[in-house]
């Protein structure tokens, strides 16, 4: 029996179950060649009875390499039909950010917002974020952030427009309540948004336009109702925030407007993980503001920044 047939037989394809037996038979018995190569019979060494010195390198020949390049030939094209080439999206991840950044960069940071995408313009919650939208960008005078979207996006972009303030975007081509999918906005400017194709870019995007690069920025984080993935976008801010990863010594108010009790059981489940002892007493509170309605939110944010009292015109 030869090696490749041995090794096949005593180790079998539970190596590498997914590309099958011949492959995994292949990759064994390359491992084992290269660990101990085999001794050609035509090698001349001295000691008696073919015996190999101590230190001695043993050399393939011929046959040997080619059977060798082979299997290696192989085994690579069968993996490789099977995994496909080479995955190219880190680099295309790190492109996509760095278009993101600029777009951060040309309109500026501001206020970002993160809400569902299902609800319809007719909706209390669609109005409540229009009129709150529209008087943070007023009082912050920054440019409002949103991941381009419908439904409590869109209504944030309303409000912007409403305060004749800058608008950022950065899109996902296919959003929860958009069955659609479509790269382009529905009205605003091209140079205002970009779509993107990675959550992680979009994501690294959103925080960016939320953080304080200096002290003169004004910028908030406004979570809106919403669901997965708001509550994905927004626990991950929090967390960066917890670890001190954000990007930024300068704090960055996070504002949980918690219209109708939307969230009030989610608050309910973290104060049950701090009774469990998973979340530390204080923690969450020490990381955003729970607001019933749009007025207490503003609020917060004039005397996080300083506003005067006779330019509090909300």
């Amino acid at each position: 029996m030869s090696m490749e047939a041995a090794v096949g037989a005593e180790f079998g394809p539970q190596l590498h179950p997914a590309l099958g037996f011949r492959h995994s038979q292949r990759r064994v018995f390359l491992c084992c060649w290269r660990l101990h190569p085999p001794r050609p019979a035509s090698l001349g060494l001295c000691g008696g009875g073919g015996a190999r010195p101590r230190g001695a390198i043993p050399v393939a020949d011929g046959d040997q390499r080619r059977r060798l390049r082979e299997l290696e030939a192989e085994a690579e094209a069968e993996a490789g039909s099977i995994l496909g080439p080479p995955r190219s999206s880190p680099r295309e991840v790190r492109e996509e950010m760095a278009r993101c950044f600029d777009l951060v960069r040309r309109l500026g940071r501001g206020a970002v917002y993160l809400g569902s995408s299902r609800v319809q313009p007719t909706h209390p919650h669609f109005l409540q974020t229009t009129e709150l939208a529209r008087e943070i960008a007023r009082l912050l005078d920054c440019t409002t952030w949103t991941g381009a979207g419908p439904g409590l996006m869109d209504a944030a972009i309303q409000g912007a427009f409403e305060a004749d303030k800058p608008v950022g975007g950065l899109k996902i081509a296919k959003e929860a309540g958009e069955w659609t999918s479509s790269g382009f906005h529905p009205y605003l400017p091209p140079e205002t948004y970009l779509t993107c194709r990675f959550f992680s870019a979009r994501k690294h995007g959103l925080v960016d336009a939320a953080v304080r690069s200096s002290s003169t920025d004004r910028t908030a984080v406004v979570a809106l109702p919403g669901g997965v993935g708001t509550l994905d976008e927004l626990f991950e801010i929090l967390a960066l925030i917890q670890l001190e990863r954000i990007g930024s010594a300068l704090p960055v108010p996070v504002l949980l407007l918690n219209y109708d009790s939307y969230y009030s059981k989610l608050l309910e489940f973290l104060n049950d993980c701090q009774e469990w002892g998973t979340v530390a007493p204080g923690e969450v509170a020490s990381l955003w503001k729970v607001c019933d309605g749009n007025h207490e939110a503003l609020e917060y944010l004039a005397e996080f920044y300083g506003v005067p009292h006779n330019e509090r015109e909300y």
